[in-house]
């Protein structure tokens, strides 16, 4: 299962279903020729939804992964569940308010690095809520300035877009990787950045909305110790 797949929630993250060729089945993993489906990575779990058939059949997706080569998607059933044939036509839909909830909580981490100083160390994104680690020192954060900063920034309106700028033009901008563990991957030619207009700008090849009032008001958690300058900041929605 080394083919490629074409990427469409790169282009526009609201399509919510598509029609798609079974390229390869392996087990309980699908490969189609085209996906909605984000794989999981970057901290942004894989979306999950349904493969119907064109005789109606409906194949549920629990998750979907990043396949062996680039821009290879694989979409999970569960272990031992029939598999569509390789060549048949599908319609993929994903789990729309899953993912929505997903591209809500992913832009508010944008908006917490533009919030915080100082380099991310680590994260994850769940379904209302999510965490950033951050290298800074304990004292200079504050739960409820953050808080407020974050639910200003969300209720400001800030469109939100995607543009691609080339490897050599990342190189020349080291400041725009804001991740020290995990590097954007380069090679392909080309990097895809997250533009939230006038308040951040980093690599990013998740799916994120398209304006910052979509977000709703948020809530820092918490804020724990987890190293001498290694902050963990938890973030929720409100309500």
């Amino acid at each position: 299962m080394s083919a490629g797949t074409q990427l469409l929630f790169r282009d526009d993250a609201y399509q919510t279903s598509t029609p798609a060729t079974v390229i390869a089945v392996d087990g309980n993993k699908i490969q189609l020729d085209r996906t909605l489906f984000y794989p999981t990575g970057g901290g942004q779990p894989g979306d999950r939804g349904t493969l119907t058939g064109t005789d109606g059949q409906i194949y549920e997706v629990i998750e979907a992964r990043k396949g062996e080569v680039p821009d290879s998607v694989l979409h999970l059933l569960a272990e031992g569940a029939e598999a569509p044939a390789v060549g048949s036509t599908v319609t993929a839909s994903i789990d729309w308010d899953y993912r929505h909830r997903l591209m809500r909580m992913h832009t508010c981490m944008h908006l917490l690095c533009a919030v915080v100083p100082g380099s991310v160390t680590g994260g994850q994104i769940s379904d209302g809520k999510a965490r950033l680690d951050f290298d800074v020192p304990g004292d200079s954060l504050d739960k409820d300035v953050i808080t407020a900063k974050l639910n200003d920034l969300i209720a400001g309106g800030h469109a939100v877009e995607t543009r691609w700028i080339t490897d050599e033009e990342l190189a020349a901008k080291p400041e725009l990787v804001r991740t020290m563990s995990v590097k954007p991957p380069t090679g392909a030619g080309r990097i895809r950045l997250l533009d939230i207009v006038g308040v951040d700008l980093q690599p990013c090849g998740g799916t994120h909305i398209r304006n910052t009032a979509e977000i709703g008001p948020v809530v820092v958690t918490k804020i724990e110790n987890k190293g001498r300058q290694n902050r963990r900041i938890n973030i929720a929605f409100a309500g």
